[in-house]
């Protein structure tokens, strides 16, 4: 499944993939899957990201 809470926070806050990628210490590739649901990331990588983009891990990791 699609993570378009990700894209969307991301975009919200102006940062490209490779931007977040560099922010939280992952390559572009693994951004691009995550985005894609190619990719389940850790809780750790889930935390930084949420820190980076100010959202809580609900607003982009929990399904509705």
């Amino acid at each position: 499944m699609k993570n378009l809470k990700l894209k969307a926070a991301r975009a919200a806050h102006d940062m490209s993939q490779a931007q977040l990628a560099e922010a939280v210490g992952v390559s572009r590739q693994m951004i691009i899957a995550i985005e894609k649901g190619d990719y389940n990331p850790t809780i750790n990588l889930c935390i930084e990201i949420c820190k980076v983009l100010d959202v809580t891990l609900n607003d982009l990791f929990w399904n509705d």
